[in-house]
């Protein structure tokens, strides 16, 4: 079972796939548009498009474009589009998200949870730039050290200690980098819990469900494999921030 699949199957009853509950999006998305009636969003590394479909739901006036490279839910982001009647306001692309480029600049870009498409926060910060109107706006969420991580943590993230920072110096570099926080959300205990749960859950339950798949052995032991790394490893450790950015 491909990594892709697991994360559609894993993310079934949380398609946000950050630890970031209903209430928390919404009101970054409400900040993230406010003002504008009219506007074009770009999801770097959408998934099955859970931002820009919401966006869509409550912007009339908006249009959106999303970029991944899972075929498969690219086709669901289409489906749900579709059914809420906004599919003519969506552009989907089947696309390496650092490949992508544009001669319309947008009105709001937005990367959270997908920063190692750029491999890392700086760099995803850089590829932005390149294609966010003037006076746009950057929804991007990111990881960040709520404590030191101690090894069983970085070995079971298989991360190094430089992959994050804690969250005075991860917003450090963002202002250094030329950027502005005018809003943003830490992502609560609560909201990881819920996230993890419900991560380890509906793999874990897809394959109760369907035990004579070839994929069910597959899908309980990636299951069970991050229920060990999130309770002995990161809960308490790893932090999560999404950050609304705009440029000096």
């Amino acid at each position: 079972m491909d990594r892709q699949q697991i994360s559609r199957l894993a993310h079934a009853h949380h398609p946000i796939a950050a630890p970031l509950a209903d209430e928390s999006v919404a009101r970054l998305l409400d900040r993230a548009t406010a003002g504008t009636e009219r506007g074009r969003a770009l999801d770097l590394g959408c998934g099955e498009g859970a931002w820009l479909l919401r966006t869509l739901a409550a912007r009339p006036g908006w249009q959106a474009v999303g970029v991944d490279l899972d075929a498969a839910a690219l086709t669901r982001a289409r489906e749900t589009a579709t059914a809420l009647g906004v599919v003519r306001r969506i552009g989907l692309h089947h696309l390496d998200a650092r490949d992508f480029a544009t001669k319309e600049p947008f009105d709001l870009v937005l990367c959270v949870g997908a920063t190692h498409a750029f491999d890392g926060l700086l760099p995803t910060l850089a590829a932005a730039r390149e294609l966010l109107a003037p006076g746009g706006r950057l929804l991007v969420g990111e990881g960040f050290w709520q404590r030191e991580p101690s090894q069983a943590t970085l070995d079971g993230l298989g991360a190094v200690r430089e992959d994050f920072a804690d969250l005075a110096t991860t917003t450090d570099r963002v202002l250094a980098d030329g950027w502005t926080p005018v809003f943003g959300h830490v992502s609560t205990e609560q909201e990881w819990d819920d996230y993890e749960f419900s991560w380890t859950g509906s793999l874990a339950e897809w394959a109760l469900d369907h035990p004579d798949l070839p994929d069910a052995a597959a899908a309980r032991e990636a299951a069970d494999r991050h229920r060990t790394e999130w309770l002995h490893g990161y809960r308490g450790t790893l932090g999560f921030v999404t950050y609304l950015l705009r440029r000096d």
